[in-house]
């Protein structure tokens, strides 16, 4: 969905898989960074040692003014570059679950109204992370509480998913994602919240257009904020 509102803005993209052995894009050559999502921690570099070096590039493109936008494991390696803990969450949250603003009264937050007073997202995290230093927190969900912050007008990270379509829930949950629900429930049998594949599947239908709506407006806003 972030690739379609690229394409209908006429922004121009390179997508790169570091994990893959591929090499990141000059920070000169980019306006933007989009930092997406994967099953791993930031905190286990031993295990994936690509994830230094994708620390290190998104610091130079912080140092450089650039824009950055990260989604889930995407936010949690912003928040840790910028100073912040990241840590395995005491519960998973995989489903359909809403979110909401953290402040009670969102009238002075654009982000936080964005999602007031819920909105129904998809999620699929097992980590958890504390807000940097000068981060603004935006939104929370009740099984996690930091789900959306920014930094400056520069980064925007979400733990939370709103650019996933139908066909991409159905990929993750082929790609392995069946498993892990499974083994999770298994431990926990009443775990409340984490839903199981075919509650997933039936709610995706009626939960993905509202997410990408706000998914575009989310992006119009942080691409334009900070503008002279």
């Amino acid at each position: 969905m972030i690739a379609r509102w690229a394409n209908l803005h006429g922004h121009a993209f390179t997508i790169a898989h570091p994990y893959a052995g591929e090499s990141f894009p000059a920070v000169s050559e980019a306006d933007m960074l989009v930092l997406m999502g994967g099953p791993m921690g930031v905190y286990e570099e031993a295990r994936y040692p690509w994830l230094k070096a994708e620390k290190n590039w998104i610091e130079k493109a912080i140092q450089a003014g650039k824009k950055i936008l990260g989604v889930c494991l995407g936010a949690q390696l912003v928040a840790n570059v910028l100073g912040a803990k990241v840590y395995p969450h005491t519960q998973k949250e995989i489903g359909w679950f809403p979110v909401f603003p953290a402040n009670p009264n969102p009238s002075d937050d654009w982000y936080a109204r964005l999602f007031d007073p819920a909105a129904t997202v998809f999620h699929w995290h097992g980590d958890t992370f504390e807000l940097p230093a000068g981060a603004v927190h935006h939104v929370c969900s009740t099984a996690c509480q930091h789900q959306l912050f920014s930094w400056s007008s520069q980064v925007l990270g979400l733990q939370f998913h709103l650019e996933v379509s139908e066909e991409d829930i159905q990929s993750m949950l082929n790609a392995g994602g069946k498993a892990e629900i499974h083994q999770a429930l298994a431990q926990q049998p009443k775990a409340p919240f984490i839903q199981n594949p075919e509650a997933i599947l039936a709610q995706t239908p009626r939960h993905t257009p509202a997410c990408q709506e706000r998914l575009f407006r989310l992006l119009q806003q942080f691409t334009e904020a900070g503008k002279n």
